[in-house]
């Protein structure tokens, strides 16, 4: 099987999200940078550096069996000649699974280099309750 070349970080991304909603952990990783300082964030878990570390992840979370499918929206993107940062909103729909889940804010950065685009950091989390935030005068800004 012959590497991918993604000519643009938003061809990287879209195989991202294939790969995630397939649950193909070889697809999965061909979006990844080869540099082993490669980061991915899941929701509500550890940092995890490396890609042994990041491939197996993605190979448990498809273990389950379960089927993932995510929809983007309100997308922000910033793309220079070798990087780019993507950050968006994934709403996330497990198969099988009728509940509602609350969206997930996630970044996803990319590099340019030889095979084209690839993915260097995924960080995601869960997005704040926007009703609770509103309902008081305290600040939110953490850092």
């Amino acid at each position: 099987m012959s590497t991918p070349i993604y000519t643009s970080p938003d061809d990287a991304e879209a195989a991202f999200y294939a790969a995630l909603a397939r649950a193909d952990v070889d697809g999965m990783m061909a979006v990844w940078s080869e540099d082993e300082e490669v980061v991915c964030v899941h929701p509500g878990s550890i940092r995890l550096v490396g890609l042994a570390a990041i491939r197996e992840s993605w190979r448990q979370l498809f273990a389950s069996g379960s089927r993932i499918n995510v929809n983007i929206s309100h997308p922000v993107r910033w793309v220079s000649v070798m990087t780019a940062v993507h950050t968006l909103q994934q709403h996330v729909h497990v198969e099988g699974d009728d509940r509602l889940h609350p969206p997930i804010i996630a970044t996803n950065v990319f590099t340019r280099g030889a095979l084209g685009w690839r993915m260097v950091m995924h960080h995601a989390s869960l997005a704040p309750d926007m009703d609770s935030l509103h309902s008081n005068n305290t600040p939110h800004v953490v850092h």
